[in-house]
């Protein structure tokens, strides 16, 4: 095992509405995060093709327009297959720099053809998928355009750079969902949002002081100036400010401590060292699922 290790959080705008271009920014912020030595890369929420954020596709209670459904199609028509070719894409990214990658993509189901998910994919040095989680439960107007993932994908993977695994913007908010991680003994968990509010930042602290481990957080930064004008010509963005996303993303130690960004109102790349060690020296005190857990008292079981 590699017990210390540079490890990178990625904060940029994708290509919104755009999976091609989306994939070759991609293969270059990995490759430059590979560069200042990462061997683990975090990419934000739906990064693959974008979060859509202030967009309403169409739709109030009662109602949807033909145009939100246009839209919605594009939409899909840029997320992903998993597995598929942009998922090889990725393979080869992670790959060519020797590097985890996790990245937050829109992934279509392969059966229906008409539900998309916010997952979460997590690739190997080799280039292998190692596998993939969706978000659980999408919130407020993301479960128009967002189907729900289950209990199958609560997952983490076992490396040679530690415990790796992590939840999806407000899943970070479920009690329950953080103790299925802490149980799985994650040692870096990855938290991929579109949550840019400073008490998010409370959010990854507070995470990394109960589970005793590293906690990453991963934000685009995004203008309303980078939506292409088809979407502008479906959608009326008028009343949304310029700055639409203002990032956020952060690295935060096993003690709640801060030791990268967060970083607010630009593109960047953060790097920090993960120390294994440092994971076992901050559960002497405090182990969620260990010794400080009451199992006598509670019980907790994932279906």
């Amino acid at each position: 095992m590699t017990k210390k290790y540079t490890a990178a959080v990625v904060q940029a705008d994708p290509k919104l509405f755009n999976l091609e271009g989306t994939l070759k920014k991609t293969a270059q912020l990995v490759e430059e995060a590979a560069d200042k030595g990462a061997s683990l890369v975090l990419f934000p929420e739906a990064y693959i093709p974008c979060y859509p954020r202030g967009l309403s596709f169409g739709t109030v209670v009662g109602s949807r327009t033909d145009q939100g459904r246009q839209l919605w199609r594009m939409y899909w028509e840029n997320s992903i297959d998993v597995p598929g070719e942009a998922t090889k894409e990725l393979g080869k990214m992670a790959k060519k720099a020797k590097s985890f990658l996790a990245i937050g993509v829109m992934e279509r189901d392969t059966n229906t053809r008409g539900t998309l998910y916010c997952t979460l994919l997590y690739f190997g040095p080799d280039g292998a998928l190692l596998g993939k989680h969706r978000k659980l439960k999408p919130t407020a107007a993301e479960r128009i355009i967002w189907g729900e993932g289950d209990g199958s994908t609560l997952v983490s993977f076992d490396t040679e750079i530690g415990q790796l695994g992590g939840l999806i913007c407000w899943e970070n908010y479920m009690p329950l969902a953080r103790m299925a991680m802490y149980e799985q003994g994650v040692q870096v968990y990855l938290a991929p949002t579109a949550d840019q509010r400073d008490s998010w930042q409370a959010t990854m602290r507070h995470i990394a002081s109960e589970g005793r481990c590293y906690v990453m957080g991963a934000n685009q930064f995004v203008t309303k100036s980078m939506y292409p004008d088809e979407v502008i010509e479906l959608e009326n963005l008028s009343d949304q400010p310029e700055v639409m996303c203002r990032g956020g993303s952060v690295i935060i130690d096993p003690m709640g401590n801060v030791i990268a960004g967060p970083l607010f109102d630009e593109e960047g790349i953060l790097t920090a060292e993960i120390d294994l060690d440092a994971v076992t020296e901050s559960k002497m005190d405090f182990d969620v699922c260990g010794h400080y857990a009451r199992n006598d008292v509670f019980e907790f079981k994932v279906r």
